[in-house]
Formats: C-alpha cells, sequence, structure tokens
C-alpha cells in the first residue's frame, strides 16, 4: 500500500485493489479486487468500486455511489470487460457507472473534470470526454459518445448509439434519438435543435467573428431551402476557413443515425 493511505475502519477493501498515494477510503466503502484507484482519490462514503475498474488522480466520489458495476445489457455473460474514470471527477450522490461488454469494445471511458450530478447513469461502452456537465438524474444509454464540453440537462435521456457533439448543450428533460449538434441548444421530448447557443460561446470567449461562422453555419445548413449536400457545399465556399465551422460540418457529415435538427 502507498503513503497516506486512509481506509476508514468499516470500509471493507480487497487486499488486490491497488490505493496510489494520499487515497481516502470513507465509512462503510467497499472496493473489490482489480480496481485501481489514483492519487488523492477520495470515496466520501458508501461508495461501491467493483472492477476491473481503473480510476485516476484526483477524484471525489460522494455517497452511494456505484462504480465499475456489470453492465445493465442481457447479453453480458461475466466477460471481464472494464471501466476507466480520468482525473478530477466531482461523482456525486448515486451515480451509477457501469463496465463495458464485448460486443461493444469492452470498455466505458469517462475523462477529466466532469462534474456528474446525483443520479446520473453512464451505461455500459459509453465515451464521455472532458469538462462535461452532466445534470441530475441525466442518463446515458449503451455506447453513447459525449464530447468535451458539452451539457446534459437534468432528467435528459439520451438513445442508445447516439452522440453528442463537443459544445453541445442538451436542455433538461430532453429525450434525445439522433445526433445532437455542436455549440447548438437541443430541447425537447422528442429534441429539437433551437439554434446555435450564443450565450454559451460568448461566456466561452469565442471571438464575435467565430459566433457569427457557426451562426451562419447552422442557418445555412438548417434553415434554408438548399439540400444538405448543397448547404455544405455554401457553408465551405463562405465559412471553410473557421476551424469550429470545419467541425461541425464534420460531425454532421459522420452522423449514422442523423442529426437532431
Amino acid at each position: 500500500m502507498n503513503s497516506g493511505v486512509e481506509i476508514h475502519a468499516t470500509a471493507i477493501v480487497d487486499p488486490a485493489a491497488d490505493l496510489g498515494e494520499g487515497v481516502r477510503i470513507g465509512p462503510l466503502c467497499v472496493v473489490g479486487a482489480n480496481v485501481t484507484i489514483g492519487d488523492r482519490t477520495n470515496l466520501v462514503s458508501h461508495v461501491v468500486v467493483e472492477g476491473p475498474t481503473g480510476i485516476g488522480p484526483d477524484n471525489v466520489i460522494s455517497p452511494f455511489a456505484s462504480v465499475g458495476g456489470p453492465p445493465q445489457d442481457l447479453k453480458y455473460d461475466g466477460e471481464p470487460t472494464r471501466l476507466e474514470v480520468g482525473a478530477r471527477n466531482r461523482i456525486r450522490e448515486h451515480v451509477t457507472l457501469n463496465r463495458g461488454t464485448v460486443g461493444g469494445g469492452g470498455m466505458t471511458r469517462i475523462g477529466d473534470d466532469n462534474l456528474l450530478m446525483a443520479l446520473v447513469h453512464i451505461g455500459h461502452d459509453c465515451v464521455a470526454g472532458n469538462r462535461i456537465v452532466f445534470a441530475h438524474a441525466a442518463t446515458l444509454a449503451g455506447h453513447v459518445e459525449v464530447g468535451d464540453d458539452a451539457t446534459v440537462g437534468a432528467y435528459s435521456g439520451v438513445h442508445q448509439f447516439c452522440r453528442v457533439a463537443p459544445h453541445a448543450f442538451i436542455g433538461g428533460y430532453s429525450v434525445i434519438t439522433k445526433d445532437a449538434l455542436p455549440w447548438v441548444t437541443t430541447v425537447g421530448n422528442r429534441a429539437e435543435s433551437h439554434g446555435v447557443n450564443l450565450v454559451g460561446m460568448k461566456r466561452k470567449g469565442y471571438p464575435p467573428e467565430v459566433i457569427r461562422a457557426v451562426k451562419s453555419c447552422y442557418r445555412t445548413l438548417f434553415r434554408s431551402k438548399r439540400t444538405l449536400d448543397d448547404a455544405i457545399r455554401e457553408v465551405e465556399k463562405t465559412h471553410g476557413d473557421v476551424e469550429e465551422v470545419r467541425a461541425f460540418l464534420e460531425f454532421v457529415r459522420s452522423s449514422k443515425r442523423g442529426v437532431i435538427r
């Protein structure tokens, strides 16, 4: 065991678990075998971590979170799949993070600096990037991808195999059944796009010319009478030199389920 590890007398930690320096395991936590916990991560109390799971440094995991449990998939038959959690995440009460499935690549992965509010569920084989806000009870079905800096609103559900783009903003109580666009506000059951999130872009410091270009891109693609292919060509001619516009177009082109309009 590394130096500075604190394990409460009521916690149960498997001898095969690997705990980094300064890890704190609070009251009534359970840490299983094949679990690695990075330096200074704090399991506050009543946290269950099952393996195979790797948790990076400086995470705070709040009471009654279930981390690394088996996938909620009837096809799962005990295969040794995995959950990986990055650094500096804030994982609040009653969050559930499930391992992957063989059919989905065997891995659920969560990046760095994310906020997972109470009751969030990240299903099997999901990939979540960095600096994401998952508001209360946001739910990802299996095989969902969420890009960096996105926001998934309270009590929203994302259908399996959908993508939430980087910088997307999903409003509360939304049902996402196709891919949610970058920098766009997407709200509703079933969800619709409601234009570029101008306030969010300004708060994140995007220059006015970039905001105008992204807004023009969105309007040309989804509010004009052009076909999508013609609209893409028009945007490439007018704003193809803007990095954010190129990313927007690439997201649309690469969609397999279609994008929310």
